[in-house]
């Protein structure tokens, strides 16, 4: 090897090697205690039921599955009897959070979910869904609808769905906002609990946690993505988490491979994106699953979870800093493509 490649090389693992030590700290910094508290999920607490695992959802006291069933993949297979099938089987095996929302697939994802809920599948999940109105009609109108496709008459969770821009939590929380319809539909039992998601920017997040401390209301749950990637490129890990922990605000993780964009790195295994995902304090992780395969792959990763050392992330960190750097494996952070309600600014409201 040439002497200038491998001065570049010793220097890009000297760089990885500073980056993985400032996120696992030294163990005796205010920050690094923040991130002791991430390296590990034990201090949630946690029951093991035959194969499954299932944690407190911040402090709600609810128990919920540690891996959950991502609502839009359920619309993707052509054949409704198969997405059904996922649900069910899902369950059977001891999945309890469902996810789903409003707008995926037109409501062909909460009908599927609605038909697969009959027959005394619906008293054995925790049932959540989302929708994206932010005003106090729209959201009032979604809700509803979201329920009656959903085959139900309460929600154990509802969100609002993609807090993405800056002005969302002033939106959401303005008069006449969303968080009117979300608080008149739980007073009427329509929902138990509230939360809101989002997936671009850690920073709007934050806002939103701010904004519900100033109009005096605390949220259920906040949603986000949380994999190997986003570590290292506006980490939601690092900046919103540890607020949540603090908070005792249920964390839900979502996107832990992006859809399978992650795996395209060829830096990680899926089964060490699940596992990477469960390691934090996640309440649930929300994966999607469109085929029975990835049903088993979910299941799979739940059975042979271990909480990891420090050294084990420290290495997933490495596997995948360089890969991270500008987003690329993450583009809901970077593009439009997630962004469902910028592609349909009507659903706002």
């Amino acid at each position: 090897m040439e002497r200038r490649s491998f001065v570049k090389l010793m220097a890009l693992a000297a760089g990885v090697a500073a980056a993985v030590r400032g996120f696992l700290g030294s163990g005796k910094s205010a920050a690094a205690g923040k991130f002791d508290e991430l390296l590990s999920s034990e201090h949630i607490p946690e029951k093991v039921r035959g194969d499954m695992r299932y944690r407190t959802l911040g402090s709600t006291g609810e128990e919920v599955s540690i891996i959950g069933v991502g609502g839009y993949h359920i619309g993707v297979p052509k054949d409704e009897q198969e997405g059904i099938k996922i649900i069910r089987t899902a369950i059977d095996q001891g999945v309890t959070f469902m996810d789903n929302s409003w707008d995926y697939h037109n409501g062909e994802s909460e009908i599927r979910m609605g038909k697969a809920l009959r027959d005394g599948y619906r008293q054995k999940v925790f049932l959540m869904t989302k929708v994206d109105g932010r005003t106090k009609k729209s959201a009032a109108e979604q809700i509803d609808e979201s329920l009656q496709r959903l085959q139900t008459d309460r929600v154990d969770l509802m969100q609002i769905h993609e807090v993405i821009r800056l002005e969302d939590p002033d939106r959401f929380f303005a008069p006449g906002g969303a968080i009117e319809a979300f608080q008149a539909a739980k007073q009427a039992g329509k929902i138990r609990y509230i939360g809101f998601t989002g997936h671009k920017d850690p920073m709007v997040h934050l806002r939103m946690l701010e904004a519900a401390r100033k109009h005096h209301c605390k949220f259920d749950t906040a949603q986000m993505p949380l994999n190997v990637m986003d570590a290292h490129f506006r980490s939601f890990s690092h900046k919103v988490v540890p607020e949540l922990v603090k908070e005792k605000i249920g964390v839900l993780g979502m996107k832990p491979m992006a859809s399978g964009v992650i795996l395209k790195s060829n830096t990680v295994a899926p089964i060490d994106c699940l596992h990477f995902a469960m390691n934090l304090p996640t309440a649930t992780v929300i994966t999607g699953i469109d085929s029975m395969d990835l049903l088993k792959q979910a299941l799979e990763a739940v059975r042979t979870f271990k909480p990891m050392a420090a050294n084990e992330v420290a290495s997933l960190l490495e596997k995948t800093a360089r890969a991270a750097q500008e987003g690329e494996f993450e583009p809901f952070k970077t593009t439009q493509q997630f962004d469902s309600t910028a592609l349909h600014p009507q659903w706002l409201g």
